[in-house]
């Protein structure tokens, strides 16, 4: 348990980031798998507009921290390469 003032803040401040993380983990993840799995079924204009909500959650979450630039731009290839089939 830290004993400085700022030592303290930092914990907390640290478990409420964490947990903020935790969840929109989750949340992308899980979204990401719906892309997944629905992406054949979608008719080709559902498609255009399923990709751009995929394009938008990602670069939102690579802005905040949540996973790495290239990680995020590698996702967004592998979406628009399986929207194309």
């Amino acid at each position: 348990m830290p004993h400085a003032k700022s030592c303290k803040k930092r914990l907390l401040t640290s478990k409420k980031r964490n947990a903020r993380n935790r969840v929109n983990r989750a949340m992308m993840r899980s979204k990401i798998k719906q892309y997944r799995q629905e992406i054949g079924a979608v008719p080709v204009e559902a498609k255009a507009q399923s990709l751009s909500e995929m394009y938008s959650l990602i670069d939102t979450q690579a802005r905040k921290g949540l996973l790495p630039k290239q990680r995020a731009a590698r996702l967004k290839s592998r979406m628009a390469a399986a929207a194309a089939k």
